[in-house]
């Protein structure tokens, strides 16, 4: 029992190790930089980097896709799906009608703004002793 108890201890350590090694080693990535660089490397490099983005694009878009898909299936099979597009339809209906009263507020703000710096400027006036100012 002890003896396998050790070896669990000198894997797990071995294992630390070994990952922590690489993490401790320079990366050895090309360096556009680098004066030694060719144009003909350089553009390689950027080849060999937008193929690489590419890949990793298509592959998160079918990943999220295939997640999409699974999600659908859920649904469905749950019977939920018809319920989601009356939510959704709420959703936009509700996000209409508070895009509606922000539009409202804004208006009315703009119109008390409106309302109040005239009667600032008639109080001021009224007390410059320009009395028909003063009636307000």
């Amino acid at each position: 029992m002890r003896v396998l108890r050790s070896v669990r201890v000198s894997a797990a350590i071995a294992l630390a190790m070994g990952m922590a090694l690489p993490a401790l080693a320079p990366a050895s990535a090309d360096d556009p930089n680098d004066p030694t660089m060719t144009p003909e490397a350089i553009a390689r490099d950027r080849a060999e980097i937008r193929r690489m983005n590419r890949d990793q694009l298509a592959y998160v878009r079918q990943r999220d896709a295939g997640y999409a898909q699974g999600w659908r299936d859920y649904d469905e099979a749950r019977g939920r799906s018809a319920r989601y597009v009356e939510d959704d339809r709420g959703y936009a209906d509700e996000r209409r009608d508070y895009e509606t009263s922000r539009a409202d507020y804004a208006e009315q703000r703009r119109e008390y703004d409106r309302e109040m710096r005239a009667w600032r400027e008639d109080v001021a006036a009224c007390r410059a002793g320009y009395y028909e100012h003063c009636a307000r």
